[in-house]
């Protein structure tokens, strides 16, 4: 029997998940009415029909002190507005209309910012021989593009990451009851705090998303309230790609030293490798959906109501779909196929300011340093967040040469 939350799926999960894939593709966490899909064609399936499987977040699983699963209501009886990640169309096009456009009309402009953010945390964290780079890079770089795309202010990046980081965590499950009521308040401080924001760029509208969403509240285009919660939502989940992403390329070239040296080589081999790291390891393991009505998926039934969790994390490694799947292929053809950034109309939003941030940041890695290696021990130097929804490091310590 497949258990999702066995501690020992916290630092490896693949081999239990090939084995899921393999023996039940559609497996019911018993106790629940919530289904893993594993398989590349069943997730696929999924995807294809967004009128049979809404992207509305109903519940999600959280694991009980005996280490068995349970599921948390998460849309209060269906009154919880959902937005951008869990809206469905047509909702759901004039959140991403509103996002999208100003992020791609500003991600020319906003390499110059990156690479100054990068440059700051280098310097106040790596320019000695060692640092955590998952703490002092992964985890604050996003979150101050993020606040810089949105207009907030610099001096709120530490309480975004805390808010962030706290009000998502109930989504990994991995959460007991001491901190449900933290991660309840760390969400209404995060949307007290918008809330404020937002209403100050009404009356003044400035040159940022927080202005364009300001302008379309204005013109009627989106209510106040669903403007800010757009907002909470991207600073809630807008850096755990980029986290994810940065922690596992940067865990796999401090454990391949020849990787290094290739990539310092052919730093054009960089953009592959990414591709390569978030197939590997997708910075989200997986995503809910919710059935709409009776069906049948990969020969199993599914009543209305019931939920999906697809699993980004093993419909990537499905040998089905990737030759040698587990293997880190750098010529790997059709890899931007992979689904860790989701596929259809949910695609993520900032796929490609995450690319820029991790490209960014990676060639600073490299260029600044003859080598590095991971500063210990890999159980002591490297540990990841318990978490069935993310796949991103907790602490990965480095030691660098220059």
């Amino acid at each position: 029997m497949f258990d999702v939350f066995d501690p020992a799926l916290v630092a490896d999960p693949y081999p239990a998940l090939a084995r899921l894939r393999s023996r039940s593709p559609v497996h019911r966490i018993p106790g629940t009415d919530v289904h893993l899909v594993s398989s590349w064609d069943l997730v696929q399936e999924v995807l294809s029909a967004p009128e049979a499987y809404s992207s509305h977040l109903r519940s999600v699983l959280l694991r009980r002190p005996d280490g068995s699963a349970t599921t948390l209501p998460m849309d209060a009886g269906g009154t919880i507005e959902q937005v951008l990640a869990t809206a469905d169309d047509p909702t759901h096009k004039v959140h991403r209309a509103a996002v999208l456009g100003t992020i791609g009309r500003r991600i020319r402009a906003l390499e110059s910012s990156v690479t100054g953010h990068v440059d700051r945390l280098w310097s106040s964290s790596f320019s000695g021989r060692s640092g955590d780079w998952a703490t002092a890079m992964a985890d604050r770089l996003p979150l101050s593009v993020v606040a810089e795309l949105i207009g907030l202010a610099p001096e709120d990046v530490p309480d975004l990451l805390r808010w962030a980081y706290d009000s998502t965590e109930v989504l990994g499950g991995w959460v007991d009851e001491t901190r449900l009521r933290t991660t309840v308040e760390a969400s209404f401080a995060l949307h007290a705090h918008l809330a404020e924001r937002f209403d100050a760029a009404l009356d003044r509208p400035g040159d940022d998303l927080m202005g364009e969403l300001a302008l379309a509240v204005q013109l009627g285009e989106l209510a106040q309230g669903t403007a800010v919660l757009v907002l909470l939502q991207l600073v809630g989940a807008g850096g755990e790609s980029t986290a994810g992403l940065l922690g596992t390329a940067a865990h796999r070239l401090a454990t391949d030293r020849c990787l290094q040296n290739r990539l310092r080589a052919e730093p054009d081999l960089v953009d592959p490798f990414l591709d390569e790291c978030l197939r590997l390891e997708s910075p989200f393991r997986g995503h809910y959906r919710h059935v709409v009505d009776d069906t049948t998926l990969g020969g199993v039934d599914l009543s209305a109501g019931s939920t999906l969790l697809l699993l980004w994390g093993a419909a990537n490694r499905d040998p089905a779909r990737f030759e040698e799947p587990d293997v880190l292929d750098l010529g790997r053809e059709g890899v931007r196929q992979h689904l860790a950034f989701g596929r259809g109309i949910h695609f993520c939003v900032g796929s490609a300011l995450a690319r820029l941030e991790a490209t960014v940041a990676i060639h600073a890695l490299l260029t600044r340093t003859t080598s590095f290696r991971l500063d210990g021990p890999e159980a002591e130097a490297a540990a990841w967040v318990p978490s069935i929804f993310v796949r991103r490091h907790s602490r990965l310590r480095l030691a660098l040469e220059s």
